[in-house]
C-alpha cells in the first residue's frame, strides 16, 4: 500500500508532488507528445513504452514499484503480463467473404471476454515512431470496468485484495486479444495482439474511435455509449479481409465542452477546459507533466474516468437521450440553414 495519505474528493485538488518525484521528471512530456505542433505526424513512444525509448525510465520504475505495494493489483497485473503463446498460422485459409469473417471475428471476441468490438482500416498514424505494423486491419476490443469498484479509485485508497479493477480489466483484455489473434491465425491469416498496460507499436484510442467504440473525452480517454469512460482497450492487427464498422457520434465530445467534473476532480489539475493543438489536430489533451507524477505516487489513478457522468450506469441513458435530441436539433438547424437549390431552367 502506498504511504500517501488517503484524501477525500474535496482534498485531492490541492495535491503537490513530492520533490523526489519531480526530480525524476527530467524532460517535459508535452513537447514529445506533440503539444502545440501544427503538423500531423505519428506519435512518439511515451511513458509506458520500454524505458530505453523515452526519458522517464526512473519514474516508470517508481510507478511500477508503487503498484506492486497494492495487494489487490499484484495478482491482476501479473495475469495481464502472462501472455499466451501465438499458434502458427494455418496453411489452409478460410476464404469466406470479408463481411462474414468480420461477423465471425466479432462474435468470437464477444464470447471471449470482450464487451464491445470495432474494426478499422489501419492508418500509419496509429503506429508509434520506430515501430512497424504490416497488417491492413485493426480489431479493437473494449473491456468494461466494474463501476462499483472503479468509483473507489485511486488505488492508494482501494487496492485491497479483490479490489484492483484496473488490473482485472487489463488481464481480461490480454486474454481476449490473444484468444482472438489465435482464432484468426487458425483461419490462415496473420494476426498480432496488442494489449495493455504496457505500450507497444499500436496507439489504441484513435482506431477505437474510428471503429465506433466511442468518442474522445476531455480526460484523454475514450467514452463509450455503452460503458461511459469505464473501459480499457486492447487490439489485434490482421491481414484477414474485414469490413470497417465506422465511427459513432453520440454527443460525448459536445458534452465535454461544458462539463467541468473531471477538470475539477483531477488532483494535479492536469485536465484543461479547452481543446489544444496536438500533432496537427485540435483535440482534448491531458498535461503529461502534471498527470504522471500523481499517477506514480498513487500507484495509478483513474479518478477522471470514475467521476465522469457517462460512467454512471443510472445517468448514462439520460445523457444519451439528451445528447441525441441536441444532435438532432443541430442537424435540423444546419439543414434549414442551407440555401435551397434553385430549380433547373427548362
Amino acid at each position: 500500500m502506498s504511504d500517501q495519505p488517503v484524501m477525500a474528493r474535496g482534498e485531492r485538488r490541492g495535491y503537490i508532488p513530492k520533490p523526489e518525484i519531480v526530480s525524476l521528471l527530467k524532460v517535459s512530456g508535452n513537447p514529445i507528445n506533440g503539444l502545440g505542433e501544427t503538423e500531423i505526424r505519428r506519435p512518439s513512444p511515451h511513458f509506458w513504452h520500454p524505458p530505453e525509448l523515452h526519458p522517464w525510465g526512473e519514474l516508470q520504475i517508481v510507478a511500477r514499484t508503487n503498484s506492486r505495494k497494492c495487494p489487490g493489483s499484484t495478482e491482476a497485473f501479473a495475469a495481464a503480463y502472462q501472455r499466451a503463446e501465438l499458434i502458427p498460422v494455418a496453411s489452409r485459409r478460410n476464404n469466406a467473404a470479408a463481411g462474414e469473417l468480420s461477423a465471425e471475428a466479432m462474435k468470437f471476441a464477444l464470447e471471449h471476454e470482450a464487451d464491445d468490438v470495432g474494426i478499422a482500416a489501419m492508418d500509419p498514424l496509429y503506429v508509434f515512431e520506430g515501430y512497424r505494423i504490416d497488417e491492413p486491419w485493426v480489431i479493437v476490443l473494449a473491456v468494461a470496468h466494474n463501476y462499483e469498484r472503479l468509483k473507489q479509485v485511486p488505488s492508494d485508497e482501494t487496492n485491497g485484495v479483490g479490489v484492483c479493477d484496473v488490473g482485472d480489466q487489463y488481464a481480461r483484455g490480454t486474454r481476449s486479444s490473444y484468444a482472438l489473434a489465435n482464432w484468426i491465425r487458425a483461419q490462415g491469416y496473420n494476426a498480432h495482439p496488442y494489449p495493455g498496460p504496457s505500450a507497444d507499436a499500436l496507439l489504441l484510442i484513435p482506431p477505437a474511435i474510428a471503429s465506433g467504440l466511442g468518442e474522445l473525452g476531455k480526460h484523454g480517454s475514450i467514452i463509450s455509449r455503452h460503458f461511459g469512460s469505464g473501459v480499457r482497450l486492447a487490439a489485434v492487427t490482421t491481414d484477414m479481409p474485414l469490413t470497417a464498422t465506422g465511427p459513432d457520434r453520440f454527443g460525448a465530445d459536445d458534452f465535454c465542452k461544458t462539463c467541468q467534473i473531471c477538470t475539477r476532480e483531477c488532483p494535479p489539475g492536469a485536465i484543461v477546459e479547452q481543446k489544444q493543438m496536438v500533432r496537427g489536430v485540435q483535440r482534448w489533451y491531458v498535461d503529461f507533466d502534471k498527470c504522471i507524477p500523481y499517477f506514480a505516487e498513487a500507484a495509478s489513478c483513474g479518478i477522471c474516468i470514475a467521476v465522469c457522468p457517462w460512467t454512471r450506469p443510472q445517468v448514462r441513458p439520460k445523457l444519451l437521450a439528451t445528447m441525441a435530441r441536441r444532435l438532432s436539433q443541430t442537424t435540423e438547424h444546419q439543414r434549414c440553414s442551407e440555401p435551397s437549390t434553385p430549380p433547373l431552367e427548362s
